[in-house]
């Protein structure tokens, strides 16, 4: 089995999260937060209007948002089985009605 491959799993995940679904005009938004500054530093979504993605530079800010860990917890246990079974990530957004 060849080496974990964290750069490709990270850009695989990062690209399934910037997704659009005409049927239900779902747009997948990603976010990179500045821990330190407890805040968003880029925004980037799809931009259905003229087909493209767009990354911008967040500018405005919510007053403290809360930091919740407990995804975190969750997406470190995801990322070792990746890592051990030599997984990559495929990202689907579902909504709350929905069967999981």
């Amino acid at each position: 089995m060849a080496d974990f491959d964290d750069e490709n799993f990270t850009q695989r995940l990062l690209a399934e999260t910037l997704f659009y679904d005409h049927e239900y005009g779902l747009i997948g938004n990603l976010s990179l937060v500045d821990i330190d500054a407890r805040r968003e530093r880029y925004i980037a979504s799809f931009m259905p209007d003229d087909g493209t993605f767009l990354i911008e530079e967040a500018t405005a800010w919510e007053d403290d948002p809360a930091m919740d860990d407990v995804p975190e917890a969750a997406a470190q246990a995801l990322l070792a089985l990746a890592r051990e079974h030599d997984l990559l990530p495929s990202f689907t957004p579902l909504f709350e009605d929905e069967e999981l």
